[in-house]
C-alpha cells in the first residue's frame, strides 16, 4: 500500500518513512502543499497522513481541494486526484474546535502529535479497510486469510510463509474484490518514488505466489493484467 505524507519537518517525515516502510508500505514524501497537490494530480495513493501547518499554506486548503476534485474522466488515469483519497490529518493542533474543523472538511482521521507509531499504523489499516469496502480486519477469499495487522497469510488453516513484497502484492490483489489490475496499476500502490522496478518484478512475485497458494487463486486476464476471484 502506497501512502503520501505530507509533512514539512524532516525529522518528524524521516521516522515516518523509516517506521511505515518497515512495517511494508510504500512511502512518498512532501513537504507542502504545491508539491503535494502534484503528486497527488500523478500518483494514485491509498492514503494520505496531512500536516496542517506547511510552509505555502494550510494543510486544510489542500484537503478542501482534494474533496472538491471531480473524478477522473474514464480512460484518463492520473489526470486528476481522486477526492475519496482517505487523509488522516496529522498535527500539533489539538484542540477539541479544531480537530472538529479538520474533520467537517473532509478528513476521515484526525491524530494529534506527539502520537504513537503503533496507534498511526492502527488508524491507517482502519481507514484503508473502510475505503476497500470491507468490514472485517482479516480478508477472507476462499480458503486464503489474510491479516494485514499480523502480515500473516493462512491457506485452508495453515500458515503460508511470505517475503514482504509478496504479501503486498497479495494484499493489494485480494483489496481489489476480484477487479482485474494491470501490471503498471500494481507497481504503483507497491513502490515509492525511490524505488527501482524491474520490468519483470511483478510476474515473478506473481508465479510464487502461484506456487504458495494455488495456480487457480491467481488469474490472467490474457492482454490486462491479474485477479483473484471471488466467486
Amino acid at each position: 500500500m502506497r501512502i503520501l505524507v505530507v509533512e514539512d519537518d524532516d525529522g518528524i517525515a524521516a521516522g515516518l518513512r523509516a517506521n511505515l516502510q518497515q512495517r511494508g508500505y510504500a512511502v512518498d514524501v512532501c513537504g507542502g502543499i504545491a508539491p503535494a497537490w502534484s503528486a497527488l494530480r500523478t500518483e494514485r495513493f491509498d492514503a494520505v497522513l496531512l500536516d496542517l501547518g506547511l510552509p505555502d499554506g494550510d494543510g486544510g486548503d489542500l484537503l478542501t481541494r482534494l474533496r472538491a476534485a471531480p473524478p477522473a474522466a474514464p480512460g484518463q488515469p492520473g489526470k486528476l486526484p481522486d477526492p475519496a483519497t482517505p487523509v488522516l490529518i496529522l498535527t500539533a493542533r489539538d484542540q477539541v474546535r479544531q480537530r472538529i474543523a479538520g474533520l467537517d472538511q473532509g478528513a476521515d482521521d484526525y491524530l494529534a502529535k506527539p502520537f504513537d507509531v503503533d496507534e498511526l499504523e492502527a488508524r491507517l489499516r482502519a481507514l484503508l479497510r473502510r475505503a476497500a469496502g470491507r468490514a472485517s480486519p482479516v480478508i477472507r477469499v476462499h480458503d486464503i486469510e489474510l491479516d494485514p495487522a499480523a502480515r500473516t497469510v493462512r491457506r485452508a488453516g495453515q500458515p503460508v510463509e511470505m517475503s514482504p513484497r509478496e504479501f503486498s502484492v497479495l494484499l493489494v490483489l485480494l483489496d481489489a474484490r476480484g477487479r482485474v489490475l494491470s501490471r503498471q496499476q500494481i507497481e504503483e500502490r507497491l513502490y515509492n518514488w525511490q524505488s527501482g522496478v524491474e520490468s519483470n518484478a511483478i510476474e515473478v512475485h506473481i508465479h510464487h505466489l502461484r506456487k504458495k497458494l494455488g495456480s487457480e487463486r491467481i488469474q490472467t486476464m490474457r492482454g490486462v493484467g491479474y485477479f483473484v476471484p471471488w466467486e
